[in-house]
């Protein structure tokens, strides 16, 4: 799975489908001034996740549409970010995880914004646990997650290529004929969208499965063990860190499977994980529900949402046959705030003439200070090849194959883990304050 700027390959480390104690209100709806039919709007693309500039009251912060929540949730403010919250009273939360409900609050009478869109009357929940920290993992700040409230009233076109997103309004939008694209039916679940799929787990047998459409997952697919006679624990896997959900850490097994049909399409060999019973409680009240398509499908189409109409709309995007990859490497990776690094800065210098005649001239070239971004191992799977070279959690990395990684983003220091098998690796870090460098190959446990 490659970006789609420099076909970096991506990370699938955060899968985060929200499940939460519901407060009843009036709410008002999301809607496009009279004078428009549509609204484009440009996304940032990170981790297969789409983040949008949201105004909330005025204030603009980062949200990652996810249609796998119901309701907008707030839940990484600073004292820089603080708002003026509307109507607000105390709520437990729950949500995916193994730990126990979290505090909250809920904020009624909101005003929401997002270019010419307006959303008046909203509802928002505000949740307080410092453990929930998805902006470490994408390397920006994520201030919150909103869904089903800005989705149901527009027809909205996503397109992974372009970053581009534009909502129509609804009756406006008119499917047009296409070789390459297919409209499947919606089921909902507590406002969740569902798609009724196949898939081939480890031999040619078709198995029908019912799949949360989920934006808000930057993973392939989930399934969930034993919602199916055939969905069973894989015989080649690996145990893993899953992600961050709202109740705390998700773990599970990562696996491939032979193929996942929908349609007239067939995805071959998708990367599949399979999260632990105790994560996953909630999300398995709908008994029908076998599992999650994320990010990494989806980025793979130019898909159209129709919720009025129970409506989705798949046509094949350029990434549409690119392999499945994962991290090889066993290192969990996280944003670990700003270092301060001396730059040469080439567009100011002095010189002094050191030899008479004016032959010989000597540049002494000024430097500055700059803050930049700083990683350090969040986890490391025992037995992986960066935990058996002696990389160790907590570590601070410097250097990626020769490269200081503070000249880096994100996905690009973390695309040197995604090569494939048998790239050998070198990695510099800090730990106590002394530098260490350490060398590994990637090894592939899937095949």
């Amino acid at each position: 799975m490659n970006s789609l700027k420099s076909k970096l390959l991506y990370i699938s480390f955060i899968v985060f489908t929200l499940f939460y104690y519901s407060v009843v209100s009036a709410q008002g709806s999301f809607k496009l001034p009279n004078r428009l039919d549509k609204q484009t709007i440009n996304f940032k693309l990170l981790s297969n996740l789409i983040i949008l500039p949201i105004e909330v009251n005025g204030k603009e912060l980062n949200f990652i549409l996810d249609s796998g929540v119901n309701q907008s949730i707030l839940f990484n403010l600073k004292t820089k970010d603080s708002i003026d919250l509307k109507n607000v009273k105390s709520i437990k939360l729950r949500g995916l995880g193994s730990e126990e409900p979290v505090d909250a609050i809920v904020s009624t009478g909101n005003v929401f914004k997002l270019k010419n869109i307006l959303g008046n009357s909203q509802k928002l929940y505000v949740i307080f646990n410092n453990n929930f920290d998805l902006s470490s993992k994408v390397g920006i700040t994520i201030h919150g997650i909103i869904g089903y409230k800005l989705l149901k009233n527009f027809v909205v076109k996503i397109n992974y290529n372009s970053k581009k997103i534009t909502f129509y309004k609804s009756g406006v939008y008119n499917y047009s004929n296409c070789k390459k694209c297919e409209i499947f039916d919606l089921e909902f679940y507590q406002n969740k969208p569902f798609i009724k799929a196949e898939v081939k787990l480890t031999n040619a047998k078709i198995t029908p499965v019912k799949l949360l459409i989920d934006l808000g997952g930057s993973d392939a697919m989930w399934l969930f063990e034993n919602s199916h006679p055939d969905i069973l624990s894989p015989t080649k896997y690996f145990d893993d860190f899953l992600g961050e959900g709202l109740s705390g850490a998700i773990y599970g097994k990562r696996a491939k499977i032979k193929a996942l049909i929908f349609g007239k399409f067939e995805i071959k060999n998708p990367t599949v994980s399979y999260p632990d019973s105790i994560s996953i409680a909630f999300a398995k009240k709908f008994k029908e529900r076998n599992g999650s398509m994320g990010g990494s499908i989806l980025k793979r189409f130019i898909v159209t949402f129709d919720y009025k109409n129970s409506k989705i709309s798949l046509k094949k995007g350029a990434h549409f046959k690119e392999a499945f990859r994962y991290n090889m490497s066993g290192i969990d990776l996280v944003y670990n705030g700003k270092i301060l690094v001396k730059e040469r800065d080439n567009s100011s210098f002095s010189y002094e003439n050191k030899q008479k005649g004016g032959n010989k001239v000597v540049i002494d070239y000024n430097y500055k200070y700059k803050f930049k971004p700083s990683y350090r191992i969040f986890k490391i799977l025992e037995g992986s090849p960066a935990y058996d070279a002696g990389l160790l959690k907590d570590d601070i990395l410097i250097k990626v194959n020769g490269k200081y990684v503070h000249t880096m983003d994100f996905e690009e220091v973390l695309s040197n883990f995604y090569y494939k098998r048998k790239k050998k690796v070198s990695v510099t870090v800090e730990r106590n304050g002394q530098h260490h460098v350490f060398q590994f190959y990637l090894k592939n446990i899937l095949e």
